[in-house]
C-alpha cells in the first residue's frame, strides 16, 4: 500500500514523514526526486541548461535554481516548458523509489508530496493523508524558518491549493496544531490502521 503525505507549507509534513520512519515505515519525499533528475549528469538538466543558456547553471555544474525560479515565475509559458521535462521523470524516479521499497519488503510506503494533488501525484497512491494547521500557523512558521516578512509568507501560502480543498480530498488528516507528543500519538493510530488494512 502507498500512502501519499501532502500538507500545506510549514505543515510540518516531514516530521510526520520522520514519525513513520520512526516505526519501520519508508517514504520517498517528491522534493528530494524533483533536485536529483536535475543533479550534472543527468538528461533534464542538459534539456534545461540547451534551452535557457549558462544562465541557469553555477560555475560548478550545478542547476542554479535562484535564476531558474526567476525565469520561470516570470513568465509562464517556461514554466509550463520546464514541467514537461522534468514533471515526467520526477514521476517515473518516483515510481522506481516507490517499487524498490515495496520489493524490502515495507508493510507499507510514503510519498510525501507537497504538489501530491496538484501535479496528479495521488494517482500513484492507494490513500491519501494531510497534514493539517491553520492558516495562520502555516504563515508564521513560513516567516521564520525562510526569514521572510509575513505578506511574503501569505502570498505564498495564497499561491497554494486552499486548505480547504486539501481537506476534501484526504482519506485521512493529522492536526499538526498542538504538541509533538499529540502528533505522534496520531501517526500511531493510523500506523497500525495502514497495516491492519495491509493484512
Amino acid at each position: 500500500m502507498i500512502i501519499g503525505v501532502t500538507g500545506g507549507i510549514a505543515s510540518g509534513k516531514s516530521t510526520v514523514a520522520h514519525a513513520f520512519a520512526a516505526r519501520g515505515v519508508p517514504f520517498v519525499d517528491a522534493d528530494d526526486v524533483a533536485r536529483e533528475v536535475v543533479e550534472p549528469g543527468e538528461p533534464a538538466l542538459a534539456e534545461i541548461a540547451a534551452h535557457f543558456g549558462p544562465r541557469v547553471l553555477r560555475d560548478d555544474g550545478q542547476l542554479d535554481r535562484r535564476a531558474l525560479r526567476a525565469i520561470v515565475f516570470a513568465e509562464p509559458d517556461q514554466r509550463r516548458w520546464l514541467e514537461s521535462v522534468t514533471h515526467p521523470r520526477i514521476r517515473e524516479r518516483i515510481q522506481h523509489h516507490l517499487a524498490r521499497l515495496q520489493a524490502d519488503g515495507a508493510p507499507y510506503v510514503l510519498l510525501v508530496s507537497p504538489l501530491l494533488f496538484e501535479s496528479g501525484q495521488w494517482r500513484l497512491t492507494d490513500r491519501t493523508l494531510v497534514v493539517d494547521v491553520p492558516e495562520a500557523m502555516q504563515i508564521r512558521r513560513t516567516a521564520a524558518r525562510d526569514d521572510i516578512d509575513t505578506a511574503q509568507a501569505q502570498a505564498i501560502v495564497a499561491a497554494q491549493m486552499s486548505r480547504d480543498e486539501r481537506l476534501a480530498r484526504a482519506d485521512d488528516v493529522i492536526d499538526n496544531s498542538g504538541p509533538h507528543d499529540a502528533m505522534l500519538e496520531q501517526v500511531a493510530r493510523l500506523d497500525q490502521q495502514y497495516r491492519q488494512g495491509e493484512s
